[in-house]
């Protein structure tokens, strides 16, 4: 189903992502939008409101969190609908992203309203393109669960071939975590841990679960604050360590497929390098 024509008497929505902690790093273009709208709807209001008063911009807020927002969604769609332009802000980053506002952007995109990022901020996108883990994919999970058996089942259900897995991380449970990352992926997977990113004490820790978590507790000071956790690829396997099951895979979907879409679907379905199954299928005898 094709979403609703924008109507030209409505409103306009726009998601304007907000600093992270740098205030510098808010765009001019979230400036002039935040200064015109009718409406600023906020994670939390004073927070965002000591925000817009460092850059002495005065605006009439709504607040939309995890416990209203599907009720003042409804009444943000009201206000759009007579021709108000409502600006959308989290407490810090890109909104949705791990944060509020879902539920409302649906809401105006099936009611044709006119929905607009502002770019700026976010995160993980800031952790990763520091980090020195690969970057082609990625697979962002936002917050793990607070209890330690949910967070390996999380783990353990993520494939091996999404590329480096990021997800945020409170600082009360980061050691835990870090636990439980070892324990699902082994004690030497490379790990990246991005702490108080643009703000005074901005860390990349680089290591293993167990050297980072040695590294937060030589000072109680570095659990604090907020923090992405990276988890890189697991390492390349050799050519001749193809696991029994994908090999298995390969000669089931080559004899259903051409070589080339056999390896890729395999390589999809278990972590494995598309050009070794590539190899291995050539060296059985199979058509290039």
């Amino acid at each position: 189903m094709t979403s609703a024509h924008p109507s030209p008497a409505a409103g306009t929505l726009y998601i304007v992502a907000t600093p992270i902690g740098n205030l510098d790093d808010i765009s001019q273009r979230a400036l002039k939008t935040l200064t015109s709208v009718a409406w600023v709807a906020a994670e939390d209001t004073r927070h965002s409101g000591k925000l817009l008063s460092h850059f002495n911009i005065s605006a009439r807020f709504l607040s939309l969190h995890d416990h209203n927002e599907k009720q003042r969604a409804a009444s943000l769609l009201q206000k759009l609908q007579a021709g108000e332009d409502v600006a959308l802000v989290s407490d810090a980053g890109t909104p949705l992203i791990s944060d509020p506002g879902y539920s409302l952007v649906r809401l105006c995109r099936d009611a044709g309203v006119r929905i607009v990022p502002i770019p700026g901020p976010c995160a993980l996108i800031a952790a990763l393109c520091c980090a020195g883990l690969p970057t082609d994919k990625f697979h962002f999970i936002g917050f793990l669960p607070a209890k330690s058996g949910q967070r390996q089942q999380v783990l353990k259900e993520i494939p091996p071939a999404v590329g480096t897995v990021i997800c945020y991380e409170a600082a009360r449970r980061v050691k835990d975590t870090l636990a439980d990352v070892a324990a699902v992926y082994g004690e030497e997977r490379e790990l990246v841990l991005a702490k108080e990113l643009s703000k005074t004490f901005e860390h990349f820790c680089h290591g293993t679960a167990a050297s980072i978590t040695a590294w937060l507790e030589e000072d109680p000071q570095r659990c604090q604050g907020e923090m992405v956790l990276m988890i890189a690829p697991p390492a390349a396997k050799a050519d001749d360590a193809i696991s029994a099951v994908a090999q298995q895979s390969l000669k089931l979907l080559m004899a259903e497929l051409p070589l080339k879409k056999a390896a890729a679907l395999t390589a999809e379905i278990h972590g494995e390098k598309k050009n070794a199954l590539y190899k291995l299928g050539l060296s059985w005898g199979a058509a290039d």
